[in-house]
């Protein structure tokens, strides 16, 4: 490398180092340090929350905005080169964070997701049902481009669902997949040797097939989610489970076709949902917020800024996350796995 190659280099690094700098002087000082928890709160949490106003009004009564943007998988919330687009632990301690605010009158749960685990969206479908025991405040949704699977389940028990023209949403039910390697390990002469203290310990194992009888003891494992899923949609929208199960059999459906089938209440965008709120709860005034992670040390700033530069997508540490740390087949509520 010539020598004008590395003055480019060191002069790129450089310029990363000041932009680097610059953006977290920046972050720090506009930090509103009065909405950060307290210091014995933070002691309990790796990343407490701390809120940003999107509207202005009545700090009295307010409106919370909850994203659930991604995969509901939990994969925990980052490090210094990988960020995550979806955050299990964070939006479930948002719900809890609205349960214990008297304040909030009303909450809009943004959905945009294909879907998910089947423990995860149960553990968000039971905060959600919790929030509207302790406080019955009003919960509309508005789904983004995709509220499939999962993202239908935990928007069941709302109070109104909006779906924006082009949204997709449906594909109510559960599927499990696995990987059956063991013809491509026999063509290369790989022997797997198992030992095993039950015929079905090794049920769906990747180095061979199931048999009839194995498939009919996970079938009933899907059908027991399948059916529990029935029951979550019939409770939250006034169906019976055969009006569920007419429509429930995993395809997708637009906004128009879900209004018709009864999935969605009205079709309308973020705004709509937001303004119908308003009326319908007389929250013409309120406060319109949402939810930030409050940790803005030096090296969450640091951690952030090299997850954009360096750091694999959202997308890509689902994956990895998911391979990595492979232990058996999953039930999911899921579109398009």
């Amino acid at each position: 490398m010539n020598i004008k190659r590395w003055l480019a280099l060191v002069g790129a690094v450089v310029l990363l180092a000041i932009s680097i700098g610059m953006s977290s002087l920046v972050n720090i000082a506009s930090t509103d340090w009065g909405a950060v928890f307290d210091p014995e709160e933070l002691l309990g949490s790796s990343m407490a929350t701390s809120e940003v106003v999107l509207e202005d009004g009545d700090v009295d009564e307010r409106i919370a905005v909850v994203k659930i943007n991604g995969t509901i998988q939990d994969v925990g919330s980052g490090s210094l080169l990988s960020a995550v687009e979806y955050d299990h632990e964070f939006t479930l301690n948002q719900l809890q964070a609205i349960q214990e605010d008297d304040t909030i009158k009303g909450v809009v749960l943004q959905v945009d997701t294909p879907g998910g685990g089947v423990y995860e969206s149960r553990q968000l479908y039971d905060a959600i049902i919790e929030l509207q025991e302790a406080r019955d405040i009003p919960i509309y949704v508005s789904m983004g481009s995709m509220a499939a699977s999962g993202g239908y389940y935990i928007s069941a028990p709302a109070d109104k669902i909006f779906a924006y023209s082009e949204t997709w949403t449906g594909s109510i039910g559960v599927i499990m997949q696995g990987i059956n390697y063991g013809q491509l390990a026999e063509d290369y002469g790989i022997v797997f040797e198992t030992l095993k203290s039950g015929p079905y310990k090794d049920i769906m194992s990747a180095t061979r097939p199931m048999t009839d009888d194995e498939r009919a003891i996970m079938q009933t494992l899907v059908d027991e989610a399948y059916n529990e899923f029935v029951n979550v949609i019939a409770a939250g929208r006034g169906m019976s489970a055969e009006e569920v199960r007419k429509v429930g059999d995993g395809r997708i459906y637009t906004a128009q076709q879900a209004v018709k089938n009864g999935l969605v209440d009205e079709i309308g965008d973020g705004e709509a949902t937001l303004q119908a709120l308003r009326q319908d709860f007389k929250l013409e005034n309120a406060q319109v917020f949402e939810y930030g992670y409050a940790d803005t040390s030096w090296s969450s700033l640091m951690s952030v800024k090299a997850a954009e530069l360096f750091g694999p997508s959202a997308e890509e540490r689902v994956l990895n996350k998911l391979l990595s740390d492979y232990e058996a087949p999953r039930a999911m509520y899921l579109y398009g796995e």
